[in-house]
């Protein structure tokens, strides 16, 4: 199988994570027989400092030529004066709205040598497995008109959704669950909320057409406390724009470490972009102590959702736990008596705990 995939490094501790993941890539195309060929492009700061803008044409044609896009970070103090319209992150919101993509998919994914740096009790927390599936790109954030009424010291924002745009969402949910437990939360405010009320006829009229995947509601403020009181109970959260934001922050912090959290953003067709939910990291840019994890497992996701790679993204996730249960980590993480290492070294023990692994034989082009 031959894949385009556009790399966007970006800004700080990019290069170094991008690297380790399309290595990773590399090996498993190896293991697997796949082709996967490898285009870098630039976005934020790197793009701005180049070619005056956070997101070039360039960019943007490569991408949506690609079958998939891995991006590393954008932004860092050197553009913090910028204007708004001007800074690195704008890149970031101009390729997904380029590309049409409106879910995000956050994993939540325990890894039991760092579970005791989360601040739940270990059995809380050990053995979750949680997809949040949140509405990108309508809702609150997007909903016109927007703006203040200074004569009446007032404020409106509008929430907008039409249903096509809610049932794309369900329907991704469905599917996705469709290959996990077979289990689908969806979260709405539908006491209050007309949004939410539709939401959840149209979640309950789509149920239907997935008779093998249990789905139950939930109002999203008790979704917050379930998501703190028991966190094993949930497979796959769907739920519109704000509440998934909200939701995904909260649940990024069961498993210990930002660090090791992937994040993709995918349309109808599978295409989409795979990016960890770490920052750029510009304070240790350069010194070979990144963590690359989330840039893998963001590279492992993007096997699973848009190339429909099971297999080949268990192998990954499979090679990291190996690696954190031996003892191995980055500074960033902390896992008791275990061996410190820099960002080439656990890659190179990743790539060493895949099942079948020649790393520097590969049917990929070459990738620097």
């Amino acid at each position: 199988m031959n894949k385009q995939i556009v790399v966007l490094p970006g800004d700080g501790i990019g290069k170094e994570i991008m690297k380790s993941a399309v290595r990773v890539l590399q090996a498993i195309a190896e293991n697997f027989n796949h082709q996967f060929t490898f285009s870098e492009q630039l976005i934020g700061g790197a793009a701005i400092d180049q070619d005056q803008s956070p997101l070039p044409q360039a960019t943007i044609q490569a991408c949506k030529k690609a079958d998939a896009v891995l991006l590393g970070a954008v932004g860092g103090e050197k553009w913090d004066s910028l204007p708004g319209d001007q800074r690195p992150e704008k890149g970031l919101l101009g390729i997904r709205k380029e590309l049409g993509l409106f879910a995000n998919l956050r994993p939540i994914k325990a890894f039991s040598p760092l579970l005791h740096a989360s601040p739940l009790k270990e059995e809380l927390v050990n053995g979750s497995d949680i997809l949040i599936i949140r509405e990108l790109t309508g809702g609150l954030y997007f909903g016109e008109p927007k703006k203040r009424i200074p004569e009446e010291n007032a404020v409106v924002d509008t929430l907008y959704y039409t249903q096509e745009e809610i049932e794309r969402i369900i329907d991704k949910a469905f599917q996705t669950a469709k290959t996990r437990r077979k289990h689908v939360t969806s979260v709405d405010k539908a006491n209050v909320l007309e949004s939410s009320r539709m939401w959840r006829e149209i979640v309950e009229e789509k149920s239907k057409a997935y008779p093998d995947v249990t789905v139950n509601h939930l109002l999203v403020d008790a979704a917050a406390m379930k998501l703190i009181t028991n966190p094993k109970q949930f497979d796959v959260i769907v739920t519109e724009n704000m509440f998934g934001d909200i939701l995904s922050d909260e649940a990024s912090v069961l498993t210990g470490s930002l660090g090791m959290l992937p994040s993709a953003s995918v349309r109808t067709d599978g295409v989409g972009l795979y990016e960890p939910v770490h920052g750029s990291a510009p304070d240790i840019a350069g010194k070979g102590i990144a963590n690359p994890l989330g840039m893998i497992l963001s590279a492992s996701s993007m096997l699973r959702q848009s190339f429909g790679m099971e297999q080949e993204a268990d192998e990954i996730e499979n090679a990291i736990q190996t690696t954190l249960e031996q003892g191995y980590h980055t500074p960033d993480l902390m896992i008791k008596n275990g061996t410190v290492v820099g960002t080439e070294e656990m890659t190179d023990l990743v790539i060493g705990n895949l099942a079948t692994n020649e790393a520097s034989k590969c049917i990929c082009n070459s990738y620097a």
